[in-house]
C-alpha cells in the first residue's frame, strides 16, 4: 500500500480553501494508494473549521485539521510534518487546485524514483483579472514554476505543490532547526519554501514532471504595485540567505562577494532610474526591483547582525553532501 499525506496550512482563508478542497476531493485514485489530507489552521479567525467540517462530511473522510499557536507558514509547515506519518507527504497552498489525477500522477512519479528528495511540477497562475504587460517579468513573485514539457532534475523547486521524501527531510536536517521564515500572518515574508528545497537537495535530487501540474490562483490585489515592493523586499532578503547557504567559504568572504554584486546591482538600478526620470515616466519596473536589491541589502545587515554560531550554522547548509 502506498502512502501519501497533503498537507495544507492556511490562514484566514476560508473560500479559497473551500475551492482547493473542492477539486482535491474529486481524485480518481486507483487501488493500492491510501491518502490523506491535513489542515493546519494557522490562528484562523473566518470559518476555516466549518469549511474544513463541510467537505469532512461530504466527500473526504480522511481530512483533519489542527490548529498551530505559532504565527507563520514555517511553524504551520512544522506542525504538518510532526504530525503526519507517510513516506512521502506533498505541500499544497490553499489557492490552489489540483486535477483529478493529481494525487494518481504523484504517487506514480514517487513509486518510479523511491530516493530523490522531493519532487514538484508546473505552477500555473490562474489570474483573478488579466493582468498588465509589464508583470510578466515578476511572475517568480507568485511562484509560477515551469521548467518545459519532460521530466529533468531541477536546483530548486517552490513550496507550492512540492511533494518530500520523508526519509531524506529527516537527513536534510531541516525539522532540527530552521534558518528562513515564510509569510507570518499578512507580513510578506519569504525563503522558508525554498530553504526546504536547497536543503533537501544537499542529500538528494530535486525532481520536475509536469504531469503533476497546479494551478495558483492569483486575486487581482496581488498584481498592484505597492504589493510586489514589499514581496520583492522579502524575496530579496530571502535570495541573499539561499545564496549563503550554498556559499562554500567564510561568512566574511560571502559578504564581501556580495557586497561587490549588490554595489554594482544598485549601481545600474540607479542608471536605470535616472534615464526614466529624464524621460519623465517611471514604469512600475524600476521601483519593484530596486526594492529586491533594498532587501539584499537588508540581508547583510542581518547576516552581520546574526548570533555567531547561528550563523556558522547558516552558511553552506545547503551545500550538496
Amino acid at each position: 500500500m502506498f502512502q501519501l499525506d497533503v498537507v495544507i496550512c492556511t490562514y484566514n482563508n476560508a473560500s479559497l480553501l473551500d475551492r482547493t478542497l473542492d477539486f482535491l476531493g474529486r481524485q480518481q485514485v486507483g487501488p493500492g494508494i491510501e491518502w490523506r489530507v491535513l489542515i493546519v489552521d494557522n490562528n484562523c479567525t473566518d470559518d476555516t473549521a466549518g469549511v474544513v467540517e463541510k467537505h469532512r462530511r461530504w466527500n473526504m473522510p480522511r481530512l483533519r485539521i489542527l490548529v498551530e499557536p505559532r504565527q507563520g507558514l514555517t511553524p504551520a509547515r512544522l506542525c504538518g510534518v510532526r504530525n503526519t506519518s507517510a513516506d512521502w507527504l506533498a505541500f499544497l497552498d490553499d489557492d490552489c487546485l489540483v486535477s483529478e489525477n493529481w494525487i494518481a500522477h504523484v504517487c506514480a512519479f514517487a513509486r518510479a524514483h523511491p530516493t530523490c528528495g522531493a519532487f514538484g511540477g508546473k505552477v500555473i497562475p490562474e489570474w483573478e483579472h488579466p493582468p498588465p504587460e509589464w508583470l510578466s517579468k515578476f511572475h517568480y513573485c507568485f511562484a509560477e514554476q515551469d521548467h518545459g514539457a519532460g521530466v529533468k532534475q531541477v536546483d530548486c523547486l517552490v513550496g507550492a505543490g512540492m511533494v518530500i521524501n520523508r526519509a531524506a527531510l529527516l537527513r536534510s536536517g531541516w525539522l532540527d532547526r530552521q534558518f528562513l521564515q515564510d509569510r507570518i500572518g499578512r507580513k510578506l515574508v519569504s525563503g522558508g519554501d525554498v530553504e526546504i528545497a536547497l536543503r533537501l537537495r544537499a542529500v538528494s535530487a530535486l525532481w520536475y514532471t509536469p504531469e503533476c501540474s497546479i494551478t495558483h490562483f492569483i486575486p487581482e490585489w496581488r498584481t498592484s504595485c505597492d504589493y510586489l515592493c514589499r514581496i520583492n523586499r522579502g524575496l530579496g532578503t530571502s535570495k541573499l540567505f539561499e545564496d549563503a547557504m550554498l556559499w562554500r567559504g567564510g561568512w566574511v568572504g560571502f559578504v564581501l562577494t556580495s557586497v561587490g554584486r549588490m554595489f554594482r546591482e544598485s549601481a545600474g538600478t540607479a542608471a536605470w532610474q535616472l534615464k526614466a526620470r529624464l524621460r519623465g515616466n517611471i514604469p512600475p519596473e524600476i521601483p519593484i526591483s530596486a526594492t529586491f536589491v533594498d532587501g539584499e541589502w537588508a540581508g547583510i545587515r542581518l547576516l552581520m547582525s546574526m548570533d555567531p554560531e547561528v550563523r556558522r550554522a547558516l552558511v553552506g547548509c545547503a551545500c550538496p553532501r
